[in-house]
């Protein structure tokens, strides 16, 4: 459970981050109300992962979760070139993310 909440958090993570960039320097109500919600959720579901998760690796698959949805909707959003390279980036550090979610097998 503890990895279903910690992934959900990160997706949190990429709404409040895109949601930040959105509103203009918190000019913005729409986007500045998600970025307080996202950034509430993603927060508290963090630290409830972190119980069972160890922080080192807790900390970067949320990181990592939010910064590949975020990147990942900047191009869908054409916000962001899309190119070869950023999505092998991209899927390099998916790679990356699923392999600190099997070196932790014993913990969750």
């Amino acid at each position: 459970m503890a990895w279903i909440v910690l992934i959900i958090s990160g997706m949190c993570e990429a709404v409040w981050a895109t949601a930040l960039g959105r509103s203009e320097g918190f000019t913005r109500l729409l986007p500045s109300v998600l970025f307080v919600i996202g950034l509430a959720a993603s927060m508290f579901g963090l630290g409830w992962a972190m119980r069972e998760i160890p922080t080192a690796t807790a900390y970067a698959v949320w990181g990592g979760i939010g910064a590949t949805l975020t990147v990942v909707w900047a191009m869908i959003a054409g916000d962001s070139d899309v190119s070869w390279i950023r999505i092998l980036l991209i899927l390099a550090l998916v790679g990356c993310i699923v392999g600190l979610k099997l070196i932790d097998q014993g913990h969750a």
